[in-house]
């Protein structure tokens, strides 16, 4: 059965939603570390040998934290065996070589909530490489804007695959309980059923709307959504809120071009795409979100627009961080939008989650 609401096509079901039939590979949990108690470090040992990992962290600091990854195989190697390269909030990078870790952030302010998405290459005979994206809350509040993180590391050990991550802290606060490390796994051969990612929504506008909502999805600790969509109008962003909350309980982090980012405090929603093209040209958002019910909802987005149709004509990059000031509930809907136009019928919203 299909449904309509407010001119947007929903499917009332999930096996409705995405079909009945289970995918095979794609990325399956290999290893967790969730923190019962204060610590310093996390450690998820006993890792199968997968091609690539992703691995998603969510550090709650007590006090300052200075969250970094070490790896090994059978311990962790905390010798000067890592180099990296990384930047804060679109400021030039900062480089590191003969490390003993591969920094992700830290956390000036202290007692905040970070959440990290990041990749591994695990190829036993060559450098185990690291690239991914940090979002730390900064302050609690819509009135503060949130820091973001950019990083690329190696380890370089060129006879070992992987089989322990620990994401550890080096400064002289801790790791709050409930601190977690999930790794997930994936190798090209795999065939198995049992994906970590599991589809929440997937909707298709089928005329022109204001928006296009996942409607009511099943609340999941992490959210990975993609949305594409042509705009109506040349002067609309791409914008997202959740659960239909207008309200000025939004702060971002954005920047266009690899410029230098701009902030927006106590908005009404979070900017994933920054205007930079005419109407109906091709807009396309990825974003992962942490969804704690009782800490403020972090996201990292990346988007792009095609600006001027053509190979001969570059696209846009955006990168974004934001939050949304909810500390009581997680996140049940998500709504993609524009400032005041349409979105074209054809646009598409993809929901995945997990706990």
């Amino acid at each position: 059965m299909t449904i309509y609401q407010d001119s947007k096509r929903i499917v009332g079901t999930n096996t409705q939603r995405v079909g009945a039939d289970a995918v095979t590979g794609g990325w399956k949990e290999v290893g967790r570390t969730t923190l019962g108690s204060a610590g310093d470090t996390i450690d998820v040992s006993s890792l199968p040998d997968k091609r690539y990992y992703m691995v998603l962290t969510t550090n709650i600091a007590s006090g300052t934290i200075d969250a970094r990854f070490r790896l090994g195989n059978g311990s962790v190697d905390t010798g000067s065996n890592y180099a990296r390269r990384g930047s804060e909030n679109g400021a030039a990078d900062g480089t590191g070589t003969g490390n003993d870790s591969l920094l992700i952030p830290y956390a000036e302010n202290g007692n905040t909530h970070f959440f990290g998405v990041h990749y591994f290459a695990n190829k036993s005979n060559k450098e185990k490489l690291l690239v991914g994206n940090t979002v730390d809350e900064y302050a609690s509040g819509s009135g503060n804007q949130p820091a973001r993180f950019d990083n690329a590391g190696k380890w370089s050990n060129t006879s070992d695959v992987i089989d322990v991550i620990r994401n550890y802290n080096a400064q002289s606060g801790s790791f709050d309980t409930g601190s977690e490390c999930v790794v997930l796994g994936y190798d090209p051969d795999d065939t198995h059923t049992t994906n970590f990612w599991e589809p929440l929504a997937d909707v298709t506008l089928d005329s022109d709307a204001s928006e296009i909502s996942s409607g009511t999805i099943t609340a999941k600790k992490y959210l990975w959504v993609q949305v594409y969509f042509q705009n109506a109008s040349n002067s609309d962003d791409v914008l997202v809120r959740f659960n239909n909350d207008s309200g000025s309980n939004y702060a971002h982090r954005h920047a266009i071009n690899y410029g230098s980012d701009t902030t927006q405090t106590s908005g009404s929603s979070i900017k994933l795409i920054d205007r930079n093209a005419a109407a109906d040209i091709g807009r396309f958002a990825n974003f992962f979100a942490i969804n704690h019910s009782a800490k403020e909802k972090l996201l990292i987005a990346h988007g792009t627009e095609e600006e001027t149709s053509g190979a001969n004509n570059h696209p846009t990059s955006n990168e974004c961080v934001g939050k949304w000031d909810n500390e009581s509930s997680q996140i049940t809907e998500i709504d993609c939008f524009t400032n005041s136009g349409n979105i074209r019928s054809g646009a598409r919203l993809i929901v995945w989650g997990s706990n």
